[in-house]
């Protein structure tokens, strides 16, 4: 059986690789959004 120690620091390591990813996504995201990379209505206009 594994030790409760050990899980805690498992956990805390995928914790941590979530929290940056999701991070990472919402900054891409957010920058993309700024640009105009994200205009699904303005392209939806055009046609």
């Amino acid at each position: 059986m594994a030790d409760r120690r050990g899980l805690k620091v498992i956990g805390f390591i995928f914790a941590t690789f979530t929290i940056a990813v999701m991070l990472v996504t919402t900054v891409v995201v957010a920058k993309s959004y700024a640009d105009g990379g994200v205009s699904t209505l303005a392209s939806l206009d055009s046609r």
